[in-house]
């Protein structure tokens, strides 16, 4: 089993696995949680997907960084955000039934996360010696439109993009930062009953990194806001095809 402990990569406290003393990656996942989340939240995954797929173990490590924004005075104890949302709006849409197109919101708080995730990949880089296209940027929910916003904001592509029930945030900014020369491989999912984020609004993010050249696996499922076994599993084995390719 893969040994999760705590450590400071640039400003952010994280989880991290596999990294450090004789371990030796070959690839790093690092991995965002969703808003009002707890900081452990998505750490279980990295014991999932590497009994999921075993050849993993040895040779992927795991970064779960804490969101910075702690939501105690919000009424979440324990939750954390990457930016504010606005909670009223929130509610009432879900309330009303509205679909929440997100595309035009480009959230204020999203450049100092952005800031904080590039100086962690580079602190990680320091330590582990790999290079953009031997880390995975993923993460669910908020934690999937940052791990967006941070890969179409690299210098270099990253080896793979992971969309955990995510959506097309900041349209104006990522088109701009998609005619670029380079694509990154997307595994995608979403539930077709997702209150919260709806699968219009993953479609359309779908359908902006394909016409960019960005190949995308999408994955949708019956379900809400949430990550299913199938889709764990299908990470897992996307995952070492990954490593299997090697960068390019």
């Amino acid at each position: 089993m893969i040994s999760i402990a705590p450590r400071n990569l640039g400003e952010l406290s994280c989880q991290v696995g596999g990294i450090g003393g004789d371990t030796a990656p070959q690839m790093v996942c690092i991995l965002c949680h969703g808003f009002g989340a707890p900081a452990t939240d998505l750490v279980p995954l990295a014991h999932e997907l590497l009994d999921a797929e075993p050849r993993l173990r040895d040779v992927l490590g795991f970064v779960f960084p804490a969101a910075p924004l702690s939501l105690e005075a919000q009424g979440m104890p324990g939750g954390r955000a990457w930016w504010p949302l606005d909670m009223q709006r929130l509610n009432a849409a879900m309330m009303g039934g509205e679909l929440r197109d997100l595309r035009q919101d480009v959230p204020e708080g999203l450049q100092d996360a952005r800031r904080m995730m590039l100086a962690l990949i580079e602190e990680l880089q320091g330590i582990t010696g790999l290079s953009n296209q031997q880390l995975v940027l993923g993460g669910f929910s908020q934690g999937a439109m940052l791990a967006t916003d941070v890969a179409l904001h690299l210098a270099e592509p990253a080896a793979a993009l992971c969309l955990l029930s995510g959506t097309l945030l900041a349209e104006s900014v990522w088109s701009s930062r998609l005619d670029n020369g380079w694509s990154i491989p997307v595994l995608q999912s979403h539930g077709f009953q997702d209150p919260i984020l709806p699968f219009s609004g993953a479609e359309a993010l779908r359908d902006l990194l394909s016409q960019s050249g960005f190949p995308v696996e999408f994955i949708p499922f019956t379900g809400q806001h949430t990550i299913p076994w199938d889709v764990l599993r299908r990470l897992a084995t996307w995952l070492w095809e990954r490593l299997e390719s090697g960068p390019v």
